[in-house]
């Protein structure tokens, strides 16, 4: 901001005041450097100020503010924060395709961004132009009672506009013994427990208390700042996210609030989910010839598997934000089912042992290429054991593909938002690539919005007992209410 030093006067007290002389009655708004230690600063004319005595300042209409009273504000107001985030918490909107309850929440949501002033849409998916005949709308989904919620905030005009997204549905609770209550969302120690807390309610709740902060505070911004909670993201669904850019929830650039523990994740792997069929007779009795059942097909797979995944550590050119990773590209067995259990059911070998098997993919491997691999290392599997398998083993994909997706580290979104979670964090944050696929590949590919992830730290994540981290939810607001008035530039 162009202001001559004798345009300027200040009042020190426990923070700073600067009264800003306005030449030829231009309204100046804006972020500048501003001097807070009086024994750094040098006298004369040509003054200058030593970095290690300046703050980040922010006009406020009327008055400044610095991003040390932004801070201030998030953490005398830290009980909000959790309060905001158990009571989305509470309210169960799991995902099991095709179907899901995401409904109570998505109102509460609406009814939360009401209270501050805004004038959320509540949009059913099957009311969404071109959504089923988008290239990456993917069948089978159920959408009755399962509403994405989407508000904007107009600017005041000539700034950069932002995109708060995050996805309501959470997983179902599972099967696993939890010892807290599923939906309790209580608080021990620095932990906040329940399904969602981590993924991704923690991030939503962190929204939705900056949408709050930037109303209480009276923060007009030049820029539109946009909010949106989408449905079925969870297993590979997507199709909420893909509706919000349908829908014209966009924005310059976009942060979904996923649990990135606190690291700046400009880029996603991919992803890719098959479930496989072993078949054979069944029985305790054998003539000796051939081993019975399938038992001996899983052992075989299993132990075939480590070819499969040496084969994709070398031939899969490992993106630069994954390059740190001991293994950039994982192939893992996730699930195994025989038959019931119990002494209700007869002593036999199973006649089918189904297999889940779940392997990430490199931004830029295309899909047709990861399964082509597959497919060349499966047929050799079973070809090399020809007394095992009477009957082929069957094969399906029942989530979609997920590509990986990445945006260039240089990216004006990436380097600002470092810098305010340097100054908050008291470091550079880590700038790599998040662990698995997400939602976040619609907004780099398919529309061309600049997004990465940025949240808190958890644990237990899709497990029992599943639980947010707070100080670090803390610390991402903090980052995320700095970020909206740099980007969207406070006036």
């Amino acid at each position: 901001m162009p202001v001559h030093q004798s345009a300027v006067s200040a009042r020190r007290r426990s923070g700073v005041q600067l009264r800003v002389d306005e030449p030829h009655g231009q309204s100046q708004a804006g972020w500048f450097r501003l001097a807070v230690g009086g024994r750094a600063v040098s006298r004369g004319a040509h003054a200058r100020v030593p970095r290690s005595a300046q703050e980040t300042g922010i006009f406020l209409g009327d008055h400044i503010t610095t991003e040390r009273h932004l801070c201030a504000y998030v953490d005398d107001h830290r009980d909000r924060l959790i309060e905001i985030i158990r009571d989305l918490v509470r309210i169960p909107s799991e995902n099991t395709p095709p179907t899901g309850a995401e409904m109570a929440c998505q109102q509460h949501v609406a009814g939360f961004l009401r209270g501050c002033g805004w004038e959320p849409c509540v949009y059913g998916l099957d009311e969404v132009v071109g959504l089923k005949q988008h290239p990456l709308y993917w069948n089978g989904r159920d959408y009755t009672n399962r509403p994405n919620v989407g508000a904007r905030r107009k600017g005041t005009g000539g700034g950069r506009s932002l995109l708060l997204s995050g996805h309501i549905d959470t997983v179902p609770r599972g099967t696993q013994p939890w010892t807290r209550g599923a939906f309790g969302s209580q608080v021990e120690g620095n932990r906040i427990y329940g399904r969602g807390s981590n993924d991704m309610k923690g991030g939503v709740g962190t929204n939705l208390f900056v949408v709050e902060a930037v109303e209480r505070l009276g923060i007009h911004l030049r820029g539109d700042l946009v909010f949106e909670t989408v449905v079925d993201e969870e297993f590979g669904g997507v199709n909420g996210t893909l509706a919000g850019r349908l829908q014209g929830f966009n924005a310059d650039a976009a942060i979904i609030s996923e649990p990135s523990f606190l690291r700046i994740c400009p880029a996603q792997r991919g992803g890719r989910t098959a479930h496989i069929s072993l078949r054979a007779s069944g029985g305790v009795l054998s003539d000796g010839k051939f081993p019975a059942g399938v038992v001996n097909q899983l052992t075989h797979l299993l132990v075939q598997l480590k070819s499969f995944t040496e084969q994709r550590r070398q031939k899969a050119r490992v993106h630069e934000m994954y390059a740190h990773h001991a293994d950039p590209v994982p192939v893992s067995i996730t699930k195994i089912f025989t038959s019931p259990w119990g002494t209700g059911e007869p002593i036999t070998t199973p006649e089918v042992c189904k297999v889940e098997m779940y392997w990430q993919a490199m931004p830029g491997e295309a899909q047709d290429a990861i399964e082509r691999e597959f497919f060349a290392w499966f047929d050799a599997m079973v070809a090399s054991a020809p007394e095992l398998f009477h009957m082929r083993p069957a094969v399906e994909f029942p989530i979609r593909w997920l590509p990986g997706s990445s945006i260039l580290r240089s990216e004006p979104l990436v380097n600002e938002l470092s810098e305010c979670a340097t100054r908050v964090l008291g470091h550079e944050p880590p700038i790599v690539g998040i662990e698995g696929p997400c939602d976040m590949y619609v907004f780099h590919q398919a529309f061309g919005i600049p997004a990465v992830l940025w949240g808190a730290k958890g644990g237990n994540t899709h497990g029992a007992d599943e639980y947010l981290e707070i100080d670090s939810a803390v610390a991402a607001a903090k980052t995320l209410l700095s970020f909206v008035c740099r980007w969207c530039e406070a006036a």
